[in-house]
């Protein structure tokens, strides 16, 4: 699952999670993190809303970490 982070305000946390992809966009998951209370929504959205906010900085794909413990 690839996770974004959203532009927000500050003191506000935003994450996009993409669940799945299908012929019209993707299926995905908003975590909206305020003041320490969650709220999760799971909707669509299609490829080139999705491409708009990647090339407009609304959204970034965050670094994931591949380290591992052993």
């Amino acid at each position: 699952m690839k996770r974004y982070c959203i532009k927000c305000r500050t003191g506000r946390v935003e994450y996009l999670d993409i669940i799945s992809e299908n012929d019209e966009g993707y299926k995905i998951r908003i975590t909206r993190i305020n003041d320490g209370d969650e709220k999760i929504i799971e909707e669509s959205m299609t490829r080139s809303l999705f491409d708009m906010c990647v090339q407009s900085g609304y959204i970034f794909q965050m670094e994931q970490s591949d380290a591992s413990v052993a």
